[in-house]
């Protein structure tokens, strides 16, 4: 998997909602440094996590992944 890919495309998918890193953090309950770092690669991602960003987003963990 591409990481590289997969932060880009986090971050994109949450900007076409028009939401902020801390705005979008607080919706899935998540803290805001603590996403920021996992959209600039600091963090390793747990699946959990990644689960809540995926349904902040509206995606399911498939598609997020696809073509990574």
């Amino acid at each position: 998997m591409d990481y590289k890919k997969l932060d880009k495309k986090i971050r994109n998918l949450r900007e076409k909602q028009g939401m902020s890193q801390e705005t979008f953090a607080l919706s899935i309950g998540m803290d805001r440094t603590y996403y920021s770092g996992v959209e600039n690669r600091k963090h390793n991602i747990t699946i959990g996590n990644l689960k809540k960003i995926c349904n902040g987003l509206n995606i399911t963990l498939s598609k997020l992944l696809e073509d990574l």
